[in-house]
């Protein structure tokens, strides 16, 4: 046993597994003649297909990003501790760690789509309304629908290839909007074509799959944070796991510092403003808003973190549903919701429908209490009177701006606001 000991001598590299292999009384002397060296294994951190979903592809998001999981170049947070232990799968949000050099790191969010009981509950669902089973092949289930054979025959996504998914991003759909869904989808290597020639078979469904659990991806690419919109970046999607850009949820703020809060609500302004008036004529609207729709980076920035309840009104094109387009119901209808749900009127829709939302739900919970009576009750008469779809959003923004301070912890304008009137 003292001699097998000894021979590892020749096969260390790492100067910790040398003071312990001597801790064991090995003797450098006769380590000189063991037999040749064995490269070193490295520990294997298996994942799973189904801890991924890769087991459900194609009918998951996506594929561009499974090397960096199994190159252990995105790393979840547990991995840095000494049990080296995936988390459990039924979480809906996980926090990592990405490079791109191994030396690195940056903090991502890794995210389902839905909860694993939802995706779960929906794979049951196809394989029992389209085949009459427990369980299935749901690519071969899902392939044999009517709707995706037109997928499979035509060349360009069109309005009536969408219709009736219950993604809010599709139910007032121009051909513009849809255009740049196949123009920018990142899961493929870039075309820039609006035909969907370069699109596999494969690609097709994951798209379809995708649009119609959640859209939250397909926003994040195809207005993507570096042409200025307000979203994290998207980074890529293996199974049912899509990896973006860490996020702080708006929650964790609503006991910030008064200056801290005046900052976010300003922006939280701005975003709604920019989603509102933009140069590419999109209208954007919340068909709902919660603690975790937006989120704050580390440099204070905020963004919207959640863009799965967001719609989009074309104001160039307008909607090109024909009247009763809407009813149209099938499989990819109800993988996440109630095959009986109502969607909204696209011309039910008000310039102020967002903001109405976020009076009601977001910005009291930041602001209220924060500031002397005087300020604090022309904060607090404003949002009353624009939670019931009254004022305009610079009357509060005007109220705010003296309140915001200029200093380090809102690194995405500092020092520029310290030579900026702006600010």
């Amino acid at each position: 046993m003292g001699r097998w000991i000894c021979c590892l001598c020749s096969r260390v590299a790492d100067p910790l597994m040398l003071l312990l292999v001597l801790a064991l009384g090995c003797d450098p002397s006769t380590a000189a003649t063991a037999s040749p060296s064995v490269p070193h294994v490295k520990p294997s951190y298996s994942f799973g297909r189904t801890f991924l979903g890769l087991d459900k592809c194609n009918a998951c998001i996506g594929t561009s990003i499974c090397k960096k999981f199994f190159k252990e170049e995105i790393r979840f947070d547990t991995w840095l501790s000494s049990h080296l232990k995936l988390p459990p799968s039924s979480l809906l949000s996980y926090s990592g760690n990405y490079t791109d050099d191994a030396k690195s790191w940056r903090l991502v969010d890794i995210t389902r789509l839905t909860s694993k009981y939802q995706h779960d509950r929906a794979d049951k669902r196809i394989c029992t309304s389209l085949l009459k089973t427990k369980t299935c092949s749901l690519e071969r289930a899902l392939r044999r629908t009517q709707r995706f054979q037109k997928w499979l025959r035509a060349k360009r996504l069109t309005p009536d290839l969408v219709q009736g998914l219950p993604s809010p991003l599709l139910r007032c759909p121009s051909q513009r909007l849809l255009d740049r869904i196949v123009r920018r989808y990142a899961e493929v290597p870039d075309a820039g074509s609006i035909y969907m020639d370069h699109l596999t078979d494969r690609d097709k469904l994951r798209l379809l799959y995708t649009l119609a659990v959640n859209s939250h991806p397909i926003l994040l690419q195809i207005f993507p944070d570096v042409e200025g919109w307000p979203f994290p970046r998207y980074l890529g999607s293996c199974g049912r796991l899509v990896v973006s850009a860490s996020t702080r949820p708006l929650r964790d703020f609503f006991g910030a510092a008064p200056e801290v809060s005046a900052d976010l609500a300003l922006q939280l302004l701005a975003v709604l403003g920019s989603m509102a008036t933009n140069d590419l004529n999109y209208f954007f609207y919340f068909t709902q808003v919660d603690a975790g729709t937006f989120g704050v980076f580390s440099n204070g920035h905020l963004f919207i973190r959640d863009a799965s309840t967001l719609g989009v009104i074309d104001k160039e094109e307008g909607s090109q549903l024909m009247d009763g387009q809407q009813e149209y119901k099938d499989i990819f209808s109800c993988l996440t919701v109630d095959c009986q749900s109502t969607l909204v009127s696209c011309d039910s829709i008000r310039e102020k429908h967002s903001l109405v939302m976020v009076c009601q739900d977001l910005l009291p919970k930041l602001l209220a209490g924060k500031f002397q009576p005087p300020v604090q009750g022309r904060i607090d008469a404003f949002l009353q009177r624009c939670a019931r779809g009254l004022g305009e959003p610079e009357e509060l923004a005007e109220i705010l701006k003296p309140l915001r301070s200029c200093d380090s912890r809102f690194a995405y304008r500092y020092p520029d606001c310290r030579y900026s009137d702006k600010y």
